[in-house]
């Protein structure tokens, strides 16, 4: 009979440089404030801390925060603390300390020596969290890779038997130690997981041309974990995706053709949601997905109005667009759970605030993403001479193609193709229709 899982106590410890920086009068000020210190950049990365614990399904039952300039190279922390973090475990009121930072292979040999504890740092809990969440088998590939990266560097700090050499007779010579051996399987264990991936998006990619070559227009929604983006994408296409209050709720990407109010019918792509001080490794894992915003005609940049960090939540996921190489995309800031902020549906300049959970706002959004998108579509037929038909292939690659005829003039080809395309081509144009793409779809 096996015993009931019981619940991690976990101690969530983080420092606070920002202090530092205080001027005299600022501290005098904060310390007299009836609202107290303001917060910095480090009490909300711990309060985020916190929600993605209990995401992990431990539970907090205290935090150690220290202001000092910088991280301590042995132990991250002052022995000060750490010797209050060691009568906190040896009390039993908790067994497991989580560092909201990055730990270096030392501090966390370290840390763990000196206090008794398990310890894990921001990175090794974010893992755990998409490690739990991811469910097809690209997420599992994409967070077995990530892990991976993160333990081979860390190999040497867990424990000396990993690096210990024979000794005696026939232990000599050109042998392996254990610690060269485990990084040399996780290297080749790597190596398999990227050519996987690799095939993966490929197909990715051959998918995304299809949708380019028929025309189909994509619609990417990004933004900050727990944001509502699959409440959004469940309210505008019943998509059925998974939608809790937690952070990462779902990982695994999701497309669902959406209708908008002019009956033209485009791709609504659902993206891994972000986080600040993100794990590179997870960004360079999620890559492939990611680019999903990437090669978006618009993208919807969700967030949650209701949280009192949402403009920090907006410049994390417009770093990363820019990283990503799509700050040039047409982009709609969608301002989510207005309801929560007593707010009424509106539109503030880029901004459209709504509430995806009761469905308010939703035709002023759908309407904002009709103007969005930036050039419209338009069915046009060309005749290329038998000398110019490089020309012609280049269109075919880059428009929905109707219908080909070869005749003694050349190819005539009817294409449904981007306005600009038009006027490339102009001198092989035949006829084009003013009617747009959607009209033509709503006929059809």
């Amino acid at each position: 009979m096996t015993e009931p899982q019981t619940t991690e106590r976990a101690v969530l410890c983080a420092l606070d440089t920002g202090r530092q920086t205080l001027t005299e009068a600022e501290a005098i000020t904060a310390a007299v404030s009836a609202t107290g210190w303001a917060r910095t950049e480090a009490e909300v990365s711990l309060e985020e801390l916190r929600e993605l614990t209990k995401t992990a399904g431990a539970e907090v039952v205290g935090t150690v925060l220290q202001a000092r300039p910088s991280a301590d190279a042995a132990l991250y922390l002052g022995i000060g603390k750490i010797e209050e973090l060691k009568e906190m475990v040896e009390a039993d009121l908790c067994d497991l300390l989580i560092f909201d930072g990055e730990l270096s292979p030392t501090q966390l040999r370290n840390i763990e020596k000196a206090t008794g504890a398990r310890v894990i740092d921001r990175t090794t809990l974010i893992l755990d969290i998409f490690a739990q969440r991811a469910r097809s088998r690209e997420g599992r590939l994409q967070v077995e890779l990530a892990q991976l990266q993160y333990r081979l560097p860390r190999l040497a700090g867990q424990g000396t038997s990993l690096s210990r050499l024979g000794a005696g007779i026939g232990t000599r010579g050109p042998g392996e130690t254990k610690l060269e051996t485990d990084r040399r399987h996780i290297e080749r264990r790597i190596r398999a997981i990227r050519q996987e991936l690799k095939n993966v998006e490929k197909r990715r990619n051959m998918l995304r041309a299809r949708r380019e070559k028929t025309g189909v227009e994509t619609v990417a929604l990004v933004g900050y974990t727990n944001a509502g983006k699959s409440t959004l994408m469940n309210a505008l296409t019943e998509a059925g995706v998974l939608a809790e209050d937690k952070l990462f709720a779902t990982l695994d990407p999701t497309s669902r053709a959406l209708r908008l109010p002019s009956g033209r019918q485009v791709m609504l792509v659902d993206t891994v949601g972000l986080v600040r001080n993100l794990p590179h490794q997870l960004v360079e894992a999620f890559h492939s997905t990611l680019e999903e915003a990437a090669a978006a005609d618009v993208i919807l940049n969700i967030c949650d109005a209701s949280s009192p960090e949402y403009e920090d939540h907006l410049r994390v996921t417009e770093e990363v667009l820019k990283d990503l190489g799509a700050e040039g995309i047409p982009t709609l800031q969608v301002m989510n759970k207005c309801d929560l902020i007593f707010e009424q549906p509106h539109i503030a300049g880029n901004s459209i605030y709504i509430s995806a959970r009761n469905g308010s706002g939703l035709t002023l959004l759908l309407e904002a993403l009709e103007k969005a998108f930036p050039e419209q579509r338009v069915r046009a037929r060309f005749c290329f001479p038998f000398e110019e038909l490089s020309q012609a292939s280049i269109l075919r690659d880059d428009s929905a193609v109707l219908e080909e005829q070869y005749t003694e003039d050349g190819l005539v080809i009817e294409v449904i193709c981007r306005a600009r395309m038009v006027d490339h081509y102009k001198d092989f144009l035949m006829e084009t229709s003013e009617k747009n793409t959607e009209t033509q779809q709503k006929e059809d």
